[in-house]
């Protein structure tokens, strides 16, 4: 498993990190550990989680992950580099979301007990909050560190020019500055080349990617005029409404089309789908780490051997030139989640 520091920071991290959304929804506490164990026995010892984690989870179910991740944790957490978010509802209160110093101090305070653990590696900002000031958000996140609650800081789904005002900011008013972006980056969404890519190169901040299958659609499950299945990510519920968030993103003619040059592709290079498309992505300029996910443990091995295979047999100038086509083939929207 190949190395590689976090930005500009001295933290190393793995160039695959294990995403948990599905534990305790999708995936019962059991299945949790054994992802967890088969990820940290291939070398993976970088766990991305949320507060409001798992994915399509009602308000009872928040925190699930959190805990299921805690109980694994005791007597690895020296070995593990472990990252959280904030900014999500965790209950019908107006002060239960958001990036407000009041919510970030709470959250943070729940995600610790909820893990089982006295600081985070990395703690991320979910989502932009447009309704507080940034002074605010950073002036938070940097107490935290003073705190020795968290170590690192970032964001997670921000626009460049958001990272930038907040680098800046950080640097005027010497607060600890983002050391990371998690940005959505695929083979079938790219937007983030444009400007965040460039700005975080320039400026040294690390990119920790996630959806790198496209909600699965790259591993050649999901076939044109097929139905949404039942308890798949395209299906969930919950308060988030995931399901419907990811039939907007990916179920739609012009992606089915663009899956389906993708399998024959593959098909006649032998190379497998999934394998392939994280591959892709940890090769890609920039990028520091590829956030994997699964909802069964055999579901990592294709994933897992991306990480082999871009150090031992990396795609070819040929090969990265044919799957650009992919992305610049489909119609422009405007999106960036």
């Amino acid at each position: 498993m190949e190395i590689r520091h976090l930005g500009r920071t001295g933290l190393r991290v793995t160039s695959l990190c294990l995403g948990t959304m599905t534990f305790g929804n999708q995936a019962d506490e059991r299945t949790s550990h054994a992802i967890l164990d088969k990820a940290f026995d291939a070398g993976v010892y970088f766990i991305d989680t949320a507060d409001v984690y798992p994915l399509g989870g009602n308000w009872d179910q928040l925190g699930r992950t959190e805990e299921i991740i805690g109980r694994w944790l005791k007597g690895k957490r020296d070995r593990v580099v472990l990252a959280s978010k904030c900014h999500g509802a965790m209950g019908p209160g107006p002060n239960e979301r958001g990036l407000s110093r009041k919510h970030i101090f709470d959250a943070i305070d729940a995600s610790l007990r909820r893990l089982g653990t006295d600081y985070l590696d990395l703690y991320q900002a979910h989502q932009f909050d447009p309704s507080v000031p940034m002074e605010e958000t950073l002036r938070a996140f940097d107490d935290l560190v003073r705190a020795g609650k968290v170590r690192y800081i970032g964001v997670s789904n921000w626009r460049a020019w958001q990272v930038a005002k907040a680098l800046g900011l950080s640097q005027r008013f010497h607060w600890d500055p983002i050391a990371s972006v998690q940005p959505r980056y695929n083979l079938l969404f790219r937007m983030i080349e444009e400007e965040l890519v460039p700005l975080c190169q320039s400026e040294g901040v690390g990119i920790l990617t996630y959806n790198p299958l496209a909600g699965g659609m790259l591993t050649g499950r999901y076939r044109p005029g097929q139905e949404v299945e039942a308890g798949t990510r395209f299906a969930l519920g919950g308060v988030s409404g995931a399901g419907r968030m990811y039939q907007e993103r990916y179920w739609n003619d012009a992606v089915f089309s663009a899956v389906e040059r993708y399998r024959a592709w593959c098909q006649e290079r032998d190379r497998d789908m999934a394998t392939t498309a994280v591959q892709w992505v940890i090769q890609q300029p920039g990028i520091t780490s590829a956030i994997i996910g699964a909802s069964k443990p055999e579901q990592l091995d294709a994933s897992l051997r991306a990480a082999e295979l871009a150090q031992s047999h990396p795609l070819t100038d040929e090969e990265l030139a044919w799957l650009d086509q992919l992305w610049f083939s489909l119609p422009r929207r405007r999106e960036f989640r």
